[in-house]
């Protein structure tokens, strides 16, 4: 549970919130949302470099990193009308799976249970089971549901002789029964994995994947509509888990395993947005972000960006709702 700084590059706060110690419980008493990085890639199964992710995400913004961002069509500001800091990186061993997964899941257990919501930086999608699963401790197996961006649905069960790794924390949160298969919701998928058998496990549990064929001809917006019903449907909480090869790796080009044709990074800024303000959210993590394959940190900034736009939905939601139409005139109402 300490607090042992970054393990990969300089011990920085994200835009330079207030850090804080979950050694001391005390220091999240006023917080909404605590930033926690888990900074590992071991379960990776092709291109490695996520561990270097938290960090670079902290960092990727050419403005002053001085805890505030306001939000030019929201007009909130997302690191202060929402109380946010930053718990630095939980200690997570290279090589050693199991034992980093499980101090990911105190960790954000610690987070959910003190009342604040905790928005993990991986590092690659294993660290969906940890996160997912603390904050399941606390609200009830069963009783939060998942929105996962995606273009691989990571339902994996044995892959390289293991139970872990990145393409297979849904089929464990499934099974565990942190999580129902009936209110999971994939965005996104696409490409040529999982195979029939994994296909078929997936309908036994009801889980509900929106393939990218079915966004382009339905629309984003209709998907989303029709998500939100299920994921609010005998659920107290969602968990919103967004992998950035989500996106067409044109936006996304710093990330493990690229997919073609994916989102446009706009249309996923729009839709963590929308989901933030409309859902009561209560955990999200951001992974797969792989610094050494990324381009002018293009891959960093879109990370960036998405955990802005998730923690500025949150400030609308706290503030009661939009009070203006943001696709109006910008000085519109000033």
């Amino acid at each position: 549970m300490a607090r042992y700084g970054a393990q990969f590059g300089p011990d920085y706060t994200f835009l330079g919130v207030p850090a804080v110690d979950l050694a001391d419980p005390g220091s999240l008493a006023d917080a909404d949302v605590v930033v926690l990085g888990a900074p590992y890639d071991g379960g990776t199964s092709h291109r490695p470099g996520t561990r270097f992710g938290p960090m670079a995400i902290r960092q990727a913004c050419y403005l002053a990193h001085d805890g505030s961002r306001p939000h030019l069509a929201l007009r909130v500001d997302g690191l202060r009308d929402v109380t946010v800091v930053d718990a630095g990186d939980v200690e997570m061993a290279p090589g050693e799976i199991e034992r980093s997964l499980s101090a990911v899941e105190e960790a954000v257990y610690a987070i959910s249970a003190s009342g604040a919501i905790p928005l993990v930086l991986g590092g690659d999608h294993s660290i969906a089971l940890p996160d997912a699963t603390g904050v399941a401790r606390h609200l009830g197996f069963g009783r939060v549901s998942m929105i996962h961006f995606d273009a691989h649905a990571d339902t994996g069960d044995i892959e390289f002789g293991s139970l872990y790794g990145h393409g297979q924390p849904m089929r464990r949160l499934i099974e565990s029964g942190a999580l129902r298969g009936d209110r999971f919701l994939q965005l996104g998928l696409r490409g040529y994995w999982p195979g029939p058998e994994t296909l078929a496990w997936m309908a036994e549990q009801d889980m509900r994947s929106y393939e990218m064929s079915e966004i382009v001809a339905r629309g984003l917006d209709d998907c989303l509509t029709e998500s939100f019903d299920i994921a609010l449907d005998d659920c107290d909480g969602v968990f919103l888990s967004v992998d950035v090869d989500v996106c067409d790796p044109g936006h996304a080009p710093g990330t493990g395993t690229p997919e073609p044709g994916g989102l446009s990074s706009r249309q996923l800024l729009d839709a963590v947005r929308r989901i933030c303000v409309e859902l009561p959210v209560v955990g999200m993590d951001v992974v797969e972000v792989s610094p050494p394959y990324d381009h002018a940190e293009i891959t960093a900034y879109l990370a960036n960006r998405v955990v802005l736009e998730a923690l500025s939905g949150m400030a609308v939601r706290k503030r009661g709702g939009l009070d203006h139409d943001p696709s109006g005139p910008l000085l519109q109402g000033r």
